[in-house]
């Protein structure tokens, strides 16, 4: 078992082709945060207010439930966390999946996907619900990974 998890949400499989990516080049374990509920094409129109994405993200306090069990986070040092951007932020289901484990000591690398923004202030966004984890905002890794160029970041970071 590696010390560093990828642990990544993917709501059309972009951010799970990039958490592939970086698990494997940064000799990494690989978990998937999925929700109870999949998410449709309708639930992901951010153009509509009222589809499920719109709502959770307007709402502060959303948390959608989380399919299956966590990781055991004992053996990890290290968390890169994955997920798309929405509303120049991360999506909601990482708050729960980060109210869910005790992150307490663990630094915690944030990456995603996105169509057009960055990164933002996504790591204070997430900072104030995990206040026992070290989060640091990491990059956007858009479009097709080098598996070395991954490999010498992931290290430079940790």
């Amino acid at each position: 078992m590696s010390n560093k998890l990828v642990a990544y949400f993917s709501a059309s499989g972009v951010t799970a082709k990039a958490a592939n990516a970086l698990a494997e080049a940064a000799d990494a374990d690989l978990y998937e945060i999925c929700p109870a509920i999949p998410y449709t094409d309708a639930d992901l129109d951010w153009t509509n207010k009222k589809s499920r994405s719109s709502v959770e993200m307007n709402d502060p306090a959303a948390r959608p439930a989380l399919a299956g069990e966590l990781p055991d986070l004992t053996w990890y040092d290290t968390v890169f966390l994955g997920f798309p951007i929405w509303w120049y932020t991360a999506p909601s289901i990482i708050k729960t999946f980060l109210e869910a484990g005790d992150f307490s000591g663990k630094k915690i690398i944030l990456f995603a996907t996105s169509g057009g923004s960055g990164l933002g202030h996504t790591d204070r966004d997430l900072q104030a619900v995990c206040p026992g984890a070290f989060i640091k905002n990491g990059k956007l890794l858009n479009g097709s990974q080098d598996v070395d160029s991954l490999a010498g970041w992931s290290k430079n970071v940790c």
